[in-house]
């Protein structure tokens, strides 16, 4: 059986993601801002971790017992993601670009003021 549609004119993740070059102007030094992880949300597609210049995220397995206020409908995404969830590993290293947050398919990042950070 043949596909509806040839092969080739799928585009893979990978061509989604912009090329990687110098880190963009960002107008944050580190520890002003901080990413935030709805693991409600997040289903670990990594796109966090591809554009982040400053290796802010980790995508990893995370255990259930992890995520206690997941809900029905977040631990259903965590099941059927294989339990992959992006992690904010070097919160310190944001500089409050936003690529995260407009990567992320699911709506599932959020960058917060740092408690003290002159504004």
């Amino acid at each position: 059986m043949m596909p509806a549609q040839p092969l080739s004119d799928f585009v893979s993740f990978d061509e989604m993601l912009p090329a990687p070059g110098p880190a963009p102007e960002c107008l944050h030094p580190p520890r002003v801002f901080a990413p935030v992880v709805d693991a409600r949300k997040c289903e670990g597609k990594a796109a966090c971790a591809a554009v982040c210049p400053y290796d802010v995220f980790e995508v990893r397995h995370v255990d259930r017992r992890e995520l206690p206020q997941l809900g029905v409908r977040g631990t259903l995404k965590w099941w059927v993601n294989g339990g992959r969830q992006a992690a904010v590993v070097r919160a310190d290293q944001c500089h409050g670009c936003g690529l995260c947050v407009k990567a992320c398919p699911e709506d599932a990042i959020t960058l917060q003021r740092v408690d003290g950070a002159a504004a």
